[in-house]
C-alpha cells in the first residue's frame, strides 16, 4: 500500500510540476485542448514514419522519425539550432529528476551553445534504426501543435518548456534525407504522450494510424474520426499491455523497466489452424527476453527464426490449398509466391489469414492480405515477414507495413491497447483523417 501512495504521490507531482511549468497556449490561456494532433507520412526510400512539429523562438518546423517506443524527443542541436527560448535542464533541477532517476552531470569544453553547457544534466539519446547511442544534454524549449476535436486540426497550442535532449549530428545516420531527430512515443514521463497529456490535462493515452501515404497521430481521448464520417474508437477490440521488466533502449540503468509497447500473443494460426510454436517465446522471461512488441522503426515483421519457418510454412500450405505457388525469393524476404491466382478482395490479397490469438479466443488481432503482402513486381508477392535469427532480444516484433490502416489506440493510463483490424472492412483508411484546419 505505500508503495501504492508513493507512486501516484510522484504521479500527481509530475503532473502538477509539468502543468504549472510548461503550459502555455498560442490561444488565451483559458483555452484547453482536448486533444491534439500530428500528421504521420512515409518515406518512400527508407520506409521510416515520419511527422513533423514546431519548436524554439521563432518557431521551425522539424522533421523527425517516429519511434513508438523511443523514451523521447531527440533533435540536432549541432547545426543550425538556433533559439531564444532553449533552456539546458541544470544539474539537481526538476527537470534533471523527472527524466531519469540517475542523470548525468556534464561539462562542456567548447562555448556555449544549445547542446553544449556546464552543470548541465544528459541522457542518451538512441538511433532506433541503426542501434546507436551517445550522449547528450537535456534541454527544454517551446513546442507547437495542433488542437483538434477528432474530425480535423483546430487552433495551435504551445507547451512553453517541453523537454527533449539534444544529440549530435551524427545521430542522424540512417535516418530519412531532411530529419532533425526521432520523437519518442514510449511510456516515459518525458515522452510525447505524457508531456502533452500533463500539460493539458487530458487522457495519458493516444492513437496511431500508418499509412503508406499520410496517416495521423492523435494524442488524447476520441472520437476518431476518418472519411467519410466514419467513427473508429467505439468498435475497437483491448489487449493488455504488458510490462517488459528490463528496459530494451540502447543504453540503460539497472532495474530500468522498457518503455515499449508489450502485448501477450498467446498463439498463433493460419486460417483458423494452430500453428506449432514454442510457446515459451510468446512469454516474457525475468530477464526481459521474448514476447511480442510493437514498432515503427522496423518496416516488416520480425520473428524468431523457429516461429518464422512454423508461420511459413503452414501460410505455404494454405496457400498452395489455393493454388498460389511458391517462387524464388526477393531480398529482404525469404518466403514469396506468384501472383497468378491471387484475387483481390475489399481486405486485400486473398490470401491466408495469419490471427494472432490475445488474450482469449474472442480478441484476435487478424492480419489480413493488404498487410500481409507485399507487391515486389508485376508478378510477384512476398509475405511481409523477416527472420529475426535464433536468439533475438523479442521474439515478435510487429512492424509499420503490418500496422498500416489499422487504428491503435495506446491507453498507457490504463495499459491497454485498443485495436480496430484492417479499416478496409470499415470502407475507410488511416489516410481519410481530414487535415482541413476548422477556424
Amino acid at each position: 500500500m505505500a508503495s501504492s501512495l508513493v507512486q501516484s504521490f510522484l504521479l500527481f507531482s509530475t503532473l502538477v510540476f509539468l502543468t504549472f511549468s510548461s503550459l502555455s497556449s498560442s490561444q488565451p490561456t483559458s483555452f484547453r485542448p482536448k486533444a491534439l494532433v500530428l500528421p504521420i507520412t512515409k518515406d518512400a526510400s527508407t520506409l521510416q514514419y515520419l511527422t513533423q512539429i514546431k519548436q524554439r523562438t521563432p518557431l521551425v518546423p522539424i522533421d523527425v522519425v517516429v519511434d513508438l517506443g523511443g523514451q523521447f524527443l531527440w533533435v540536432d542541436c549541432e547545426q543550425g539550432y538556433t533559439s531564444s527560448t532553449y533552456k539546458p535542464a541544470r544539474c539537481g533541477s526538476a527537470q534533471c529528476s523527472l527524466a531519469s532517476k540517475s542523470p548525468t552531470c556534464g561539462t562542456c569544453f567548447s562555448p556555449p551553445r544549445p547542446g553544449c553547457n556546464n552543470n548541465t544534466c544528459g541522457l542518451f539519446p538512441g538511433n532506433t534504426i541503426t542501434d546507436t547511442s551517445t550522449t547528450g544534454e537535456l534541454a527544454s524549449d517551446v513546442v507547437s501543435v495542433q488542437s483538434t476535436d477528432g474530425s480535423n486540426p483546430g487552433a495551435s497550442v504551445t507547451v512553453k518548456q517541453f523537454i527533449f535532449n539534444c544529440a549530435p549530428t551524427s545521430l542522424l545516420d540512417g535516418l530519412a534525407k531532411g530529419v532533425k531527430g526521432m520523437a519518442g512515443f514510449g511510456r516515459e514521463k518525458i515522452g510525447l504522450p505524457s508531456q502533452f497529456s500533463a500539460a493539458f490535462s487530458f487522457p495519458r493515452k493516444f492513437a496511431m494510424c500508418l499509412s503508406s501515404g499520410k496517416g495521423v497521430m492523435i494524442f488524447g481521448d476520441g472520437p476518431y474520426v476518418l472519411q467519410p464520417e466514419k467513427e473508429i474508437s467505439g468498435s475497437l477490440q483491448y489487449t493488455p499491455l504488458l510490462i517488459n521488466p528490463v528496459s530494451t533502449a540502447g543504453a540503460f540503468s539497472q532495474g530500468e523497466k522498457s518503455v515499449e509497447y508489450f502485448i501477450g500473443v498467446k498463439s498463433i494460426r493460419i486460417d483458423e489452424k494452430e500453428v506449432p510454436v514454442n510457446k515459451n517465446l510468446l512469454s516474457i522471461t525475468t530477464d526481459g527476453v521474448g514476447g511480442t512488441k510493437i514498432s515503427t522503426v522496423n518496416p516488416y515483421t520480425v520473428m524468431e527464426t523457429s516461429i518464422y519457418k512454423a508461420v511459413v510454412d503452414a501460410f505455404t500450405k494454405e496457400a498452395a490449398a489455393r493454388n498460389i505457388s511458391r517462387v524464388a525469393a526477393v531480398a529482404p524476404f525469404k518466403t514469396c509466391f506468384s501472383r497468378k491466382n491471387v484475387l483481390s478482395t475489399r481486405l486485400g490479397y486473398g490470401v491466408p489469414t495469419i490471427e494472432l490469438v490475445l488474450q482469449n479466443e474472442k480478441t484476435i488481432w487478424r492480419i489480413f492480405g493488404a498487410n500481409s503482402m507485399v507487391q515486389v513486381n508485376d508478378n510477384v508477392l512476398c509475405l511481409g515477414f523477416v527472420d529475426g535469427g535464433a536468439n533475438p532480444r523479442t521474439s515478435i516484433v510487429l512492424g509499420g507495413y503490418q500496422l498500416e490502416d489499422n487504428l491503435i489506440q495506446f491507453d498507457i493510463a490504463r495499459s491497454r491497447l485498443g485495436f480496430s483490424s484492417l479499416l478496409y472492412g470499415r470502407q475507410t483508411t488511416c489516410s481519410n483523417f481530414d487535415f482541413t484546419t476548422k477556424p
